[in-house]
């Protein structure tokens, strides 16, 4: 045990680092979900109901493709040299989720700093609530992303991938629509995406009146927390299956 949470906090400590290296990734993954709000939301006149979107935008990018490193690092044999060491193979889901998360945190949080043009005033208490959601969100998209580019071999496959997933699911999450107006059948599908009860948290952490429709907080925060639980069961079972790709 004291194996693994050393190498995951190495792990961790090793993306913090890279991360300030290349600090243009900031203004990238806030720069542009801000712009966008600003844009889309002064054209609908409702900048309020954009902000848990486009903050759940910046988080889930940043999340997600701090991942990506998992396929430099295998190029580089950084990989290889974790999978030999007496470390367990664990670590590495656990330092890079965790690295990956605090980044995409942090991203999220120099975002909500932007809540009052939205009309946002959070107690310290909602306050609160709101970076528990942020992380939970940051935490799960580092799975999610950690899942894919574990098992993908190139960066362009990887962003591939990742864009044909991640649009969709922000789409039909109640980020650009809320539930009560949608067809039937785009219903069915935002109450079938687990991006739905993420944003329904951030969204009832910040507004007293969130939109018709919006998931409760007992049933968000339980399918949030299963869907973040089975994705790190299924990063667990993919580090621990003998790889030759990965080793290379």
């Amino acid at each position: 045990m004291r194996r693994l949470w050393l190498a995951s906090a190495a792990l961790w400590h090793r993306e913090l680092i890279r991360f300030w290296r290349e600090k243009a990734r900031v203004a990238g993954y806030v720069g542009s979900p801000l712009i966008f709000w600003l844009v889309v939301g002064a054209g609908f006149g409702d900048l309020s109901f954009f902000f848990p979107g486009a903050l759940v935008l910046t988080v889930m990018f940043s999340a997600v493709f701090s991942t990506m490193s998992i396929i430099e690092d295998r190029r580089e044999g950084f990989l290889l040299s974790v999978l030999v060491s007496p470390a367990p193979r664990s670590a590495i889901v656990f330092g890079k989720a965790k690295g990956s998360a605090t980044l995409a945190w942090i991203q999220g949080m120099i975002f909500l700093a932007f809540a009052p043009l939205a009309g946002f005033h959070p107690s310290p208490l909602q306050l609160a609530a709101a970076a528990g959601a942020v992380f939970l969100l940051a935490f799960t998209f580092s799975l999610l992303g950690f899942w894919i580019a574990w098992q993908t071999e190139s960066s362009q496959g990887f962003h591939a991938i990742m864009n044909l997933l991640l649009f969709p699911l922000w789409l039909v999450s109640g980020a650009v629509f809320s539930p009560a107006g949608a067809h039937p059948w785009v219903r069915a599908l935002m109450a079938a995406n687990p991006l739905t009860y993420g944003l329904a948290l951030l969204r009832r952490s910040l507004e007293a009146n969130p939109p018709a429709g919006t998931p409760a907080v007992a049933l968000s925060l339980g399918v949030s927390l299963t869907v973040a639980a089975c994705l790190l069961v299924a990063c667990l079972a993919a580090v621990r299956k003998p790889s030759r790709r990965n080793a290379a």
